[in-house]
């Protein structure tokens, strides 16, 4: 609309609600002033068309992104404290869990699903087995209830949280919720995918291997 001369003026609440960001800031002031749009903060009264009333602008920004970088940083300490103690972090639950209080809660019929993949993986070896499993129990994505992908089922078959830990900035704490299994089990499972990895980048010819 700016391009087409639809705009004379853009007016927000604060300075802050346009952008925290100061490169994103002077850009879209570079953008209103080539379209001779002018800009405008609401409770903040500066006027830009003087030195003093920009240099009160660019003060303004810089609080706004120091603002914006320390409640950021708040926000990953108290998810690194929510991991240390054993907490999950929030989001779509893993596949074989739901979420109640706040905590992981073993889901009994999905569970069950969990514990066939990591058994199947390991007595046959061959990841295609575990998803002719999946496509069998027609089991879903816990997030899009999608039939569940390869990537999906691989990540279930990699994820601590199955035997009682919480994963956090590739550090991994022990949980306060109910594993569905063992941690032998899910290390085993481990030692077979690492296996899988190794020969497939090493046997395997690519195109621009050379």
């Amino acid at each position: 609309d700016i391009e087409d001369k639809k705009v004379d003026e853009v007016l927000t609440y604060k300075i802050d609600r346009l952008t925290r960001s100061s490169k994103d800031f002077y850009a879209l002031i570079e953008f209103f002033e080539k379209h001779g749009v002018s800009y405008v903060s609401v409770t903040e009264r500066f006027d830009t068309s003087s030195p003093s009333g920009r240099l009160l602008r660019n003060i303004m920004l810089t609080f706004a992104q120091f603002e914006r970088e320390m409640t950021a940083e708040r926000i990953k300490d108290k998810l690194e404290q929510k991991a240390i103690k054993g907490l999950w972090n929030g989001g779509i639950p893993p596949f074989g869990y739901k979420k109640e209080n706040k905590k992981l809660i073993v889901d009994k019929k999905r569970s069950k699903y969990v514990k066939d993949m990591f058994e199947r993986f390991i007595e046959t070896g061959s990841f295609k087995e575990v998803m002719k499993l999946v496509r069998e129990k027609s089991l879903t994505h816990p997030c899009t209830n999608k039939p569940m992908s390869e990537c999906c089922a691989y990540h279930i078959l990699r994820n601590p949280v199955y035997f009682g830990k919480v994963r956090w900035n590739k550090i991994i704490h022990n949980g306060v919720h109910e594993p569905i299994i063992s941690e032998d089990l899910f290390l085993e499972a481990q030692g077979l995918t690492k296996e899988r990895l190794k020969k497939k980048r090493v046997y395997k010819e690519y195109l621009l291997s050379r």
